[in-house]
């Protein structure tokens, strides 16, 4: 099977981030379930940085995932 993945944009791109989507997720509900961790977690701790959310991610099935930056394609 394929992995299904997002990513999480950012400002700076080096702060860009990829987490696979849990199996019993489709894409919509994939896309709603991480917008309302990261926001529940950005309210409760304004200063929360990465770790902080990738945890809370991990927590309910998403898997960050490593990538490099590759060339333009434009």
């Amino acid at each position: 099977m394929t992995a299904r993945l997002m990513l999480l944009p950012a400002k700076k791109l080096e702060d860009m981030k990829i987490v696979s989507i849990p199996n019993d997720f489709d894409a919509r509900d994939a896309l709603r379930r991480a917008t309302s961790l990261i926001a529940s977690i950005e309210e409760e701790d304004p200063d929360c940085d990465w770790d902080d959310i990738a945890g809370m991610l991990e927590d309910n099935g998403f898997e960050v995932q490593s990538f490099m930056i590759g060339p333009d394609i434009d």
